[in-house]
């Protein structure tokens, strides 16, 4: 998938001569946690987000630092913190540098790892130099939520969900030795042995994915490669017990 199928437009966009309160405003009644800043021709020229207001003198969360510090840092560090807690307007508050973008066909994929490398939660997508569009964690959300959900397919019998699940572990470096898969209705077993609990999960989650499955279960034994010792399933475990 790609920018354009997720990102929400129109945008909702501020002006650097947009006041603060304006601005807090604008966020609160369209449930947005940022906002890209536009001039008059409508070309990006900063992003404002929830973090700009956190520093704020009407609240008195200004900074407070101590006299040496503010040796260290000198006079110049000083005033940029004040015009940010006493800005009246998004330009004396707003993000300039660095102002990451994307384009309407940027990939996911692209966008998770940009998202993850700069810590941010919003990327404007852009044509030119126009803002067309946003790109937020909860778009990536709303993806997520869209394409999960489970859809008929025709050849989901047993025989080619057992084959299925096979093909899905068996490129992963954390299949089962001796895996076996048994399916009967939809319902899948699963056996083998483990050298790694956490491939129990992986193994499990990987079998739920493939569709049709309606439920897995977990016959899994963990095997200690130095001792020899083993352990069946938690499952069969609770199947002996309760016998």
């Amino acid at each position: 998938m790609r920018a354009h199928q997720i990102m929400t437009r129109p945008v909702i966009t501020v002006t650097p001569d947009t006041t603060i309160v304006e601005a807090a405003n604008t966020m609160l009644q369209k449930h947005v946690s940022g906002l890209p800043v536009v001039d008059a021709t409508g070309k990006l020229v900063g992003i404002i987000s929830e973090g700009d207001f956190i520093r704020r003198s009407e609240i008195g969360t200004q900074r407070k630092r101590g006299q040496f510090l503010k040796f260290i840092l000198g006079p110049g560090k000083a005033a940029t913190d004040f015009v940010h807690e006493h800005g009246r307007k998004i330009s004396e508050i707003m993000t300039t540098e660095p102002l990451l973008t994307i384009g309407e066909e940027t990939t996911l994929e692209k966008i998770v790892a940009m998202m993850e490398k700069n810590n941010v939660k919003r990327l404007p997508v852009t044509r030119g130099d126009k803002v067309v569009g946003i790109v937020t964690r909860a778009n990536l959300l709303q993806a997520v939520a869209s394409l999960a959900r489970d859809f008929p397919d025709p050849t989901a019998d047993d025989d080619h969900i057992r084959n299925r699940v096979i093909d899905t572990m068996a490129k992963q470096d954390w299949c089962p030795f001796g895996l076996n898969v048994v399916v009967r209705d939809g319902i899948v077993h699963l056996s083998g042995v483990i050298t790694e609990e956490r491939s129990r999960q992986a193994a499990i989650v990987a079998a739920e994915n493939v569709t049709g499955v309606k439920k897995v279960h977990d016959h899994l034994c963990w095997v200690d490669t130095m001792s020899g010792m083993y352990l069946n399933s938690p499952e069969d475990e609770g199947y002996a017990k309760a016998g």
